[in-house]
């Protein structure tokens, strides 16, 4: 089993406080706020929580995508990956109602119907998406190259 981890200090309320956020690996250290985290006009200083959980989406829906594609005989030579993570006021509080995978192949040798059966399988499978399974989750997988 292997076990990852991060820290988060907050100091002050709500809406005027701020945060520091550290990876465990030493990677990532910044700072964080609410106004950078809800405020789409704030050009945000740091990352916040959905920022992470898309990076971390991204990250391993791509390495799961190479494993199928590998696993099925057409190894990839490039492929790209956005995730964009939705956070929205909802009733009760804030939510994350949808994350939008986009994802671009450089892939020889496969069609357009394995790469986007092996992509739905990708993201399916991949452990983000599976502890993420209580969000919409939805795809755009576009093939570059054959």
């Amino acid at each position: 089993m292997v076990t990852r981890n991060a820290n988060a200090e907050w100091l002050g309320d709500l809406e005027t406080g701020k945060g520091t956020i550290k990876f465990g690996s030493g990677a990532y250290q910044g700072p964080y706020t609410f106004k950078g985290r809800t405020s789409a006009a704030a050009a945000p200083t740091g990352t916040n929580p959905e920022e992470l959980i898309a990076a971390a989406h991204a990250g391993c829906f791509t390495m799961a995508l190479s494993a199928e594609l590998s696993k099925a005989g057409h190894p990839p030579r490039k492929l790209n990956t956005t995730a964009k993570v939705q956070l929205e006021s909802a009733a009760g509080g804030f939510a994350i109602t949808r994350i939008n995978l986009q994802t671009e192949g450089e892939v020889p040798g496969i069609n357009e119907t394995e790469f986007q059966k092996l992509a739905e399988g990708a993201k399916n499978g991949c452990p983000v998406s599976k502890a993420l399974a209580g969000t919409k989750i939805e795809l755009n997988a576009r093939l570059l190259s054959r």
